[in-house]
């Protein structure tokens, strides 16, 4: 994925955006703000220790319509990812981290000279070569630069980055300024330079790349150059034929969406390291309380930060609980292939109704098998209809990845305690409806540990919608990426691909603005450079692409080719 990187450190060598340094005690952290500027936390919030336990444990009692912990979770775990963060472009967190020493990030220039002002830098040379400049004759200049320090950095999350990232520059979005890359940069740095940032980083065109840009003078380079690569032109003859005109239009564009697609998945990119204790989220409805009501009934794809109050826009962040990352990362991998495994099952027709019953069954029984203890039993008549006896096997599987956590609640700061509640949240409607199922499994003589008198197979159908619904509405509720992919799978010479900015944005919205960084001379298609020819052929890449409005609202994967002819 192709990471922005902007540098907030005037220095006679190429910025990078967002790279955090770290403190004298080793361990990455960012400080943003002060006692006078951040909103005290709320103790009476959702988010305090009473409310954090979730309680009552009711299996009829679904999670209230604006609760937003499982966009958090999936927020979390979806950082530093190419895909999810295509998908979702509207970005809603910021997160802290740092750019090690000895990361090389790379640059396209004009020459062998490291710019002095403000530039970006990428994370795969496959970007920055697009920005190559340079006449025929001698071709480009491409810089590859190495840290020679931890580099403090600010991550914004999401596609469409230059949101959130207006509301801390500018304080407002300022739509009319959306090409201002220079001004967002000036105020980017003004606005950073109390807490030492460095430079910010955000996901730009198809994928996840580092761009940099210098702020205020340092004694030191934070920036180390390998000698500067020249690349030649490609010749005038073969830009005659319309063949390579495609060739020249399609091929850096797919490369550097290929680029990106290394990153698709967990873990996604690890040349940056994020402090997941200082994240600060859009969706933390007691920080950023006025987008609660602009959310209502909108699908997350709709979701947008332009309701967001003056007030609301001063927030704080705090300082380590990498772990709920990794707790987050164990329930996604517990649960969402065995729930797909149940929706594909559900679905089929290879079996008949009992049979597919019983084999959903077992797997509800197997995921919930640390959580049935020897005294859970069904009474023997049905006159419990909240089905209590199951409360203890809902609260057992709702607390088991958190609790430890929990323990310790008093000790975490407000952004781990959105964490943890957002973790606490999500597990509570997985278990909940799994739960919820199983009873109904057991009910109907399932469970043949359980054993009951069988269900009649024209029951057992309603039996099956009913699962069929509650687990299409838990999959939809929890909109995991993971099970956003091309079915049926990619050829050997495919890849999946999820329509992106620029190639998929629909014309009625405008064409893609140039880098306002970048000086346009003339129109000629043959001298021009790289990036002056791919917005010369923007006409062909958008009608070979043909986007739709649904494809850019909401992208569906498809399968695209990796070598010639390209498609979008």
């Amino acid at each position: 994925m192709l990471l922005t990187f902007v540098g907030c450190f005037a220095l006679p060598s190429l910025a990078a955006q967002v790279p955090l340094g770290l403190p004298p005690h080793g361990q990455p952290s960012l400080e943003l703000g002060s006692a006078s500027t951040i909103r005290p936390y709320d103790s009476a919030s959702p988010l305090n220790s009473d409310s954090l336990d979730l309680s009552p444990w009711q299996l009829d009692e679904p999670p209230p319509a604006n609760a937003t912990g499982h966009f958090v979770f999936e927020t979390v775990n979806s950082l530093l990812q190419h895909w999810p963060n295509t998908r979702y472009r509207n970005g809603h967190a910021m997160v802290p981290g740092v750019i090690p020493k000895g990361t090389l990030l790379y640059h396209g220039a004009v020459s062998d000279k490291i710019p002095t002002v403000p530039e970006w830098t990428a994370t795969d040379p496959e970007h920055s070569i697009l920005f190559c400049e340079g006449p025929p004759e001698t071709g480009c200049w491409h810089l590859t630069l190495a840290a020679t320090r931890p580099l403090k950095v600010l991550y914004f999350d999401g596609t469409s980055a230059a949101n959130t990232i207006n509301v801390i520059a500018w304080g407002e979005l300022r739509p009319d300024w959306r090409f201002k890359e220079d001004q967002r940069i000036e105020d980017l740095c003004k606005w950073g330079a109390p807490y030492a940032v460095d430079g910010y980083v955000r996901i730009e065109l198809f994928l996840q790349n580092g761009n940099g840009l210098s702020c205020s003078v340092i004694l030191r380079l934070a920036w180390k150059s390998s000698p500067g690569l020249t690349l030649p032109a490609l010749s005038s003859r073969r830009l005659q034929s319309q063949e390579y005109q495609i060739l020249l239009a399609m091929l850096p564009m797919f490369e550097v969406m290929h680029a990106g697609s290394w990153h698709n998945r967990y873990p996604g990119d690890t040349r940056i390291n994020l402090n997941l204790a200082g994240i600060v989220s859009l969706y933390d409805t007691t920080l950023v309380p006025s987008l609660v009501g602009s959310r209502h009934g909108q699908e997350r794809c709709d979701h947008g930060v332009g309701a967001i109050s003056s007030a609301d826009i001063e927030g704080g962040q705090a300082q380590g609980l990498s772990h709920i990352r990794a707790r987050s990362r164990v329930i996604v991998e517990r649960y969402s292939e065995r729930l797909d495994l149940m929706d594909y099952l559900l679905n089929s027709e290879n079996d008949t109704p009992v049979d597919r019953a019983m084999k959903v069954h077992v797997q509800l029984r197997v995921m919930l098998t640390p959580y049935i203890f020897y005294t859970t039993v069904p009474p023997s008549a049905s006159h419990d209809s909240s089905n209590s006896w199951a409360t203890p096997v809902f609260k057992a599987c709702g607390t088991a990845h958190t609790s430890s956590i929990a323990s310790y609640i008093s000790s975490l700061n407000p952004s781990e305690r959105l964490l943890l509640h957002a973790a606490q949240e999500t597990s509570r409607e997985i278990c909940r409806v799994i739960t919820n199922m199983w009873v109904s499994g057991v009910l109907a003589g399932l469970d043949i540990y359980l054993p009951r008198n069988p269900t009649p197979a024209t029951q057992m159908v309603h039996l099956i919608d009913t699962w069929r619904q509650e687990l299409s509405a838990l999959m939809t509720w929890l909109d995991w990426s993971v099970w956003v992919r091309c079915r049926p799978v990619c050829g050997p010479e495919e890849m999946c691909y999820l329509p992106s900015w620029p190639i998929n944005v629909p014309r009625r919205r405008g064409r893609p603005g140039r880098p306002p960084y970048r000086k346009y001379e003339n129109s000629d298609n043959t001298n021009a450079s790289l990036p002056d020819r791919l917005f010369l052929e923007d006409e062909l890449l958008m009608q070979l692409a043909s986007p739709q409005d649904d494809d850019w609202r909401k992208p569906q994967p498809k399968c695209i080719r990796r070598v010639a002819p390209y498609g979008f």
